[in-house]
């Protein structure tokens, strides 16, 4: 049993010195590069079993199997196949004398700060062995040949020896014995195994089996024990009667075998053709996926084909996760693979934020087996792969559309992604728009789409109504539709905050332009005679509005008789591209906003006068009358100040405004000023303040 020595190819030994010399913190990818290369291995002799099955030694050994024994004793991991096997010209040059071309390149990307998982991709996974080992053993044998033994330290050197007189006789494939390191003894742990493969190397097209220990309870009676027991003196004690008649006494006793457990006992579904997996095996599958405890709500399984291939399953659970929008939570769902190799489930070029909440498995062929992050924002191959899983998740939920039911539970968990992805994907914002459904003033509790909005629009009208606010109940009271609804058109309601940030993106739809009711622009198809009596009426209230102005100063940016109100005396629009009352709204309640944004988003507002009220046209009257008759002025502020409540704005001082009102209770009860006065002595009037507050003084000495 002659033993030859070698040594290392200078690149090879310089890795390798590099691999045992650095502290790399994910040094358990050593056991996927070593079942991925035990995979190709078994690819190879089912191949040739295919043209040439006694060349491939089927008669020797039938299976196909991939075993890993941990053996705490002698601090070893053993991975066995029953792959293709080495000859010793083979082992040699492949484990150690011909340099690999990707050896190199590894080396250089190691020292540009590249991952030490990079291994696998420049062909030299099996060194990864030496991140845990001390020294690596490689028991093969190919078919129908005799078996050799590699054996190295990683010194620089390695021998291989002629093993045929080894009494442990392979029948064919390669064993890979791993001396551990004594800091690296976890991963002799049974558990550590386990959760490495389910990870890594769960989809692997071959079983994988772990030399397990199981420990199982069995009752002994006392008389069994005493069976088992060499050279018991026979007791000469004479019981009585009631201990003979006692029951015998049973012990329980631990009992400890071994045996192989596979693990990877989920099928990788997404390689068989969709119309053979049954909706049961969907749900099963995408239980273990994601270990959700509800079904998913639906799922696409498909495969490209072309120049690039890759398949793919992808689910739409029933329900959103609580932290959906968490900053730090995972961006996405989907687990890549290369030929059923994991590599990551944290790929964000994979799919976009917006539909992270879709999950699945992508399994490319084309993808090298270990690729960095850097590689993945560079590569075409992820890009296409990223435009069909877009592509794939439209379908999907059109599909979902097709069942109202399903679709409105769907709805109400992922509208914000929808409306997000149509704020941040320009490419797909058109196809997203024929997703969203909104109330509106005719729909009751039913949403409908845009599309169906459009072929429910009034003959003649042009563009798509919509208003945003707080709630349904706000907006659907809102003075900003009071002429719309009367005249039967129809108004989108847009209650969600993410609203807003949707139609600064979404302009039209279906060609039709979309027109925010609160906001400047706002015009209705009109009739000659109501375009001539409009005229006029503008004509006639000019003086009124300039007077509005003047009292109001830089409150407003103009005044102007309007004609969306019908009900409400008057309401204040913002210009056409700034925020809405409602953005105004959203953006002062941020936590972390920037104060100094909102001096320049802030909109100017104009206010719009409704010329038919009664409140305006007895207003023109008295200040016809009189342009600086105090009631008038104060009546034109209260206007203001209710018209921002009912406009959807804050009221920058209550007080004032509750100082207002109270005047105008106590004109409702006849209460004078003077008479107030006489029974609050301690009350005097501003006469600086033209609406009348009241204020309080403390008492002076003079008083007591």
């Amino acid at each position: 049993m002659a033993t030859e020595h070698f040594a290392f190819n200078a690149d090879i030994q310089q890795l390798m010195g590099l691999i045992i010399n650095t502290f790399y913190s994910n040094k358990e990818i050593f056991l996927r590069e070593l079942i991925s290369n035990a995979s190709d291995a078994l690819d190879k002799v089912r191949y040739r079993s295919l043209t040439d099955p006694d060349a491939a030694g089927i008669d020797v050994e039938k299976d196909f199997r991939i075993r890993i024994i941990p053996d705490k004793n002698s601090n070893t991991l053993t991975i066995w196949d029953t792959g293709i096997g080495m000859t010793k010209e083979e082992l040699i040059n492949n484990l150690g004398t011909i340099a690999k071309s990707g050896t190199k390149a590894f080396m250089e990307a190691l020292s540009s700060g590249a991952d030490i998982s990079l291994i696998g991709q420049f062909g030299v996974g099996f060194y990864s062995a030496f991140l845990v080992a001390e020294r690596v053993t490689v028991i093969s044998k190919p078919p129908h040949g005799s078996q050799h033994r590699w054996e190295s330290t990683a010194g620089g050197t390695f021998s291989v020896t002629d093993d045929v007189q080894n009494d442990d006789q392979l029948t064919r494939g390669t064993k890979i014995i791993l001396h551990m390191k004594s800091d690296n003894l976890e991963f002799l742990e049974e558990k550590r195994i386990k959760d490495l493969i389910k990870i890594h190397s769960e989809f692997i097209g071959f079983p994988i089996e772990v030399y397990v220990e199981k420990t199982t309870e069995k009752d002994i009676s006392d008389d069994e024990e005493e069976a088992n027991k060499d050279n018991k003196e026979e007791e000469s004690v004479i019981k009585d009667e009631k201990d003979e008649k006692k029951e015998k006494k049973k012990k329980k006793v631990k009992e400890v075998s071994h045996e192989f457990e596979q693990l990877n006992k989920n099928k990788p579904i997404w390689m068989r053709k969709p119309d053979t997996v049954t909706k049961e095996e969907y749900a099963a599958f995408y239980k273990s996926l994601t270990n959700d405890w509800e079904e998913h709500l639906a799922v696409k399984h498909f495969s490209v084909e072309g120049q690039l291939e890759f398949k793919a399953v992808l689910f739409v659970p029933k329900r959103a996760p609580f932290d959906l929008f968490e900053a730090k939570r995972k961006k996405n769902n989907i687990k890549l693979y290369v030929r059923r190799v994991f590599i990551m489930d944290d790929c964000e070029e994979l799919i976009p934020e917006y539909l992270g909440f879709v999950k699945g498995v992508v399994d490319s062929e084309d993808l090298p087996l270990n690729i960095s992050r850097e590689f993945l924002q560079q590569n075409k191959i992820l890009k296409v792969i990223k435009k069909n899983i877009i592509k794939k998740c439209l379908e999907l939920f059109g599909e979902i559309a097709e069942n109202n039911d399903d679709y409105k539970k769907f709805y109400e968990q992922f509208a914000k992604n929808l409306k997000l992805g149509i704020h941040e994907d320009s490419t797909n914002r058109a196809k997203l728009a024929e997703f969203l459904r909104y109330h509106t003033s005719k729909s009751g509790e039913d949403m409908i789409s845009l599309k169906d909005y459009v072929g429910r629009m009034k003959e003649g009208q042009k563009d798509i109504y919509f208003i945003t606010g707080e709630s349904r109940a706000a907006v659907s009271n809102s003075p900003f539709i009071e002429t719309l609804k009367a005249r039967g058109i129809e108004v989108l309601y847009m209650v969600d905050p993410i609203d807003e940030y949707v139609i600064q993106q979404l302009k039209e739809f279906d060609g039709k332009k979309l027109r925010n009711c609160s906001k400047e622009g706002f015009e209705i198809d009109q009739s000659e005679d109501e375009k001539k009596k409009f005229e006029e009426q503008k004509a006639a209230f000019e003086p009124l509005c300039k007077l509005i102005k003047e009292v109001l100063g830089d409150k407003v940016e103009k005044v102007v008789v309007g004609q969306r109100v019908s009900e409400s005396p008057c309401v204040l629009v913002t210009s056409e591209y700034g925020w809405s009352a409602n953005m105004e709204r959203i953006m002062k309640a941020q936590a972390l906003r920037d104060a100094s944004m909102s001096s320049y988003m802030v909109s100017k507002k104009t206010m719009e006068v409704n010329p038919s009220h009664p409140i305006i046209v007895e207003l023109k009257k008295k200040s016809d009358k009189d342009k600086s008759d105090k009631t008038v002025k104060d009546l034109i502020w209260l206007l203001f100040d209710t018209s921002l409540l009912t406009s959807g704005f804050s009221l920058e001082d209550p007080t004032t405004f509750a100082g207002r009102i109270n005047r105008m209770i106590k004109l409702g009860l006849s209460i004078d000023d003077d008479k107030m006065e006489e029974e609050i002595p301690n009350l005097v009037k501003d006469e600086n303040y033209n609406q009348s507050c009241l204020l309080y003084t403390s008492p002076s000495p003079r008083d007591s």
